[in-house]
């Protein structure tokens, strides 16, 4: 009994000390004393396991499922919203939705119809529509587009304008040229996407040590990470299935 009551009096004062060192409302300091095991409880599923990497799993996880059970439903919900109102905002949201549903030429048609007034030449905009031009495989006025945002907004997303710049440069068969503009831009591009077409295009070209070797790489460096968003997840999870290829 002395041996549990410690330890229950070890737990209470854990999460008092984690009530108020993160900030949480005092009221759950009085909950905690007055119900030690209740309290306890409450206080760890209303306070701390929403924040935790489970958590975040568990919601990841939900929306996986969601996803794959209704792989339209964010288009729709989009596209709904555009038609109540077709603001610049509303028209941005559903490009979006049509370039993770692989409808570009829509992307594209809803990104040119933002192009106007004082949006003609938005640099989210603009680079919307470079990338959904690239995807399209419409490459040489996705190099038009990315050349017109590097002239009229240089700091604007400065690594991902690079990054797109390359995969023009891959998409003509410019492999040389790419392959030297990837080693370039990898030691300062944020996130996984770059080592990742890298080692795509040096696959793809033969060099199996080298590719093997960035995606090994990407998974040392995914193992030092506590969590990872979702565009991350999804290169690291092509970058293992490559490695074990």
């Amino acid at each position: 009994m002395p041996l549990i009551a410690a330890l229950s009096l070890a737990i209470q004062l854990f999460f008092m000390v984690h009530a108020y060192r993160s900030g949480a409302p005092r009221y759950w300091i009085a909950i905690i004393l007055m119900f030690p095991v209740a309290g306890c409880v409450a206080y760890y599923f209303l306070e701390v396991f929403p924040h935790s990497r489970e958590a975040h799993s568990a919601r990841k996880t939900v929306r996986g499922i969601v996803k794959a059970l209704d792989p339209e439903r964010d288009l729709r919900a989009k596209a709904e919203e555009v038609r109540v109102c077709g603001s610049v905002d509303n028209r941005l949201a559903l490009a979006e939705e049509c370039i993770a549903a692989r409808m570009y030429d829509e992307a594209i048609k809803l990104f040119e119809s933002c192009r106007e007034g004082p949006y003609a030449n938005d640099p989210q905009i603009l680079f919307g529509l470079a990338r959904a031009l690239l995807e399209d495989g419409r490459y040489s006025e996705a190099g038009a587009m990315i050349e017109l945002l590097a002239h009229l907004h240089a700091k604007f997303k400065p690594q991902e304008i690079a990054l797109l710049k390359v995969r023009v440069l891959e998409c003509r068969s410019e492999h040389d040229a790419a392959l030297a503009a990837y080693r370039g831009l990898l030691p300062a591009f944020v996130g996984f996407e770059a080592q990742c077409r890298y080692g795509l295009l040096l696959q793809k070209l033969g060099h199996l040590d080298h590719a093997r070797n960035a995606f090994q790489e990407i998974l040392a460096k995914a193992k030092r990470q506590s969590a990872l968003v979702d565009s991350e997840s999804h290169w690291v999870g092509i970058a293992r299935k490559q490695a074990a290829a």
